[in-house]
């Protein structure tokens, strides 16, 4: 039941849990009988395989899945096959994971260039140079 990530992150299975409800939408007669909807738990802040700026990323990613315990829930009720919707919530998972590995680009500030400032200054005057002529017409002619 162990889930590889990458070659290097593997999840234990003490760190997966899977349970299954019936799920809502169509489906007949069997939507009444078989639980085939999936709710997979990842217990993502006690997990050894993943680095506190990974976990602080995932956990942002994750929004309102993530449990006040420190768990990623997903619910999975996509198909009508129970064993679909495993595999469906284990890529969703990984893909999650897979996202909080990549580290964002820091942004590097630069200065905006003589021309470009120029630009700004003329087009600021032109505009400023419109809005001065509207207004009241006097009567001097």
């Amino acid at each position: 039941m162990s889930l590889r990530i990458t070659e290097d992150i593997i999840l234990a299975d003490w760190e997966l849990s899977e349970s299954f409800m019936r799920a809502s939408g169509p489906g007949g007669q069997n939507v009444n009988k078989v639980a085939t909807a999936v709710e997979l738990r990842f217990e993502a802040a006690r997990s050894p395989a993943l680095s506190p700026a990974v976990k602080a990323r995932l956990k942002r990613l994750a929004g309102r899945r993530w449990t006040q315990d420190g768990a990623l829930v997903l619910q999975v009720d996509t198909t009508r096959s129970q064993a679909r919707n495993r595999e469906i919530a284990r890529e969703r998972l990984a893909a999650l994971i897979t996202q909080a590995l990549k580290a964002p680009k820091r942004r590097i500030a630069t200065k905006p260039t003589r021309a470009s400032q120029r630009r700004r200054v003329e087009g600021k005057k032109a505009r400023g140079a419109v809005k001065a002529m509207r207004g009241r017409v006097s009567d001097t002619d």
